[in-house]
C-alpha cells in the first residue's frame, strides 16, 4: 500500500494553486493558534461582571470610584505621581460586599502595551493594597485603564477607570 501512495504522489504533481490553499490554510491555523493562546493566558473577561465607573474621575488628584451592584461598592486610590516605570501604591477599599482577593491591571488604550496584572494583598477588612508599575511609551501622552477586578463569593465584579500618563522619560 505505501507503494501505491508514493506512486500516486509522484505521479499527480502540485498545482500553483493548491500550494497558495495549503499555505492560506496553515497561516490561519497559526493566527488562531495564537488568538486562543493570548485570550488563554489574559485570563478572559467573560466571567466579570463589570460595572461602569462614576462619571467624573481623575486618579492624578483623588480616589474613583465605582458601584458594584448590591449595594457594594469600590475605591481606587494610587498614590503619589503617576509616572512611567514608577513605583504606584495602589489601594482598593471595597464597602457594603464581600471581597475576597482584589486584583489591578493596567491596559494601554488604543495601543497594545501589554496587560501588567498585579494582585494586592488584604491587610484590613476590606482594604486591599499592593504596588503597581506602567511601562514606558515612546507617545507624548499614554492613554491607560486601570481595571480593578474584585473577587466575592457569588463571583468576578469589575470595573475600570481611565487616565493618562506622560508617556516619555524627560
Amino acid at each position: 500500500m505505501l507503494m501505491s501512495l508514493s506512486f500516486f504522489a509522484r505521479s499527480c504533481p502540485r498545482s500553483p494553486l493548491f500550494s497558495l490553499l495549503a499555505l492560506v490554510t496553515l497561516a490561519g491555523v497559526i493566527c488562531l493558534t495564537w488568538y486562543l493562546a493570548v485570550q488563554y493566558l489574559r485570563g478572559g473577561d467573560d466571567d466579570v461582571a463589570w460595572f461602569a465607573p462614576h462619571a467624573a474621575c481623575n486618579l492624578h488628584q483623588a480616589p474613583c470610584t465605582a458601584e458594584l451592584g448590591e449595594q457594594a461598592q469600590l475605591r481606587l486610590s494610587i498614590k503619589g505621581d503617576i509616572q512611567p516605570l514608577e513605583t504606584l501604591p495602589l489601594e482598593v477599599s471595597v464597602k457594603g460586599g464581600e471581597a475576597e482577593a482584589v486584583r489591578v491591571e493596567f491596559i494601554g488604550r488604543g495601543m497594545e502595551m501589554g496587560l501588567y496584572r498585579f494582585l494586592l494583598e488584604e491587610e484590613a477588612p476590606g482594604v486591599f493594597r499592593g504596588q503597581g508599575q506602567l511601562s514606558i511609551c515612546s507617545r507624548e501622552i499614554m492613554p491607560w485603564r486601570a481595571r480593578v477586578l474584585v473577587e466575592t463569593p457569588s463571583g468576578t465584579r469589575g470595573s475600570w477607570f481611565d487616565f493618562d500618563v506622560k508617556g516619555r522619560l524627560q
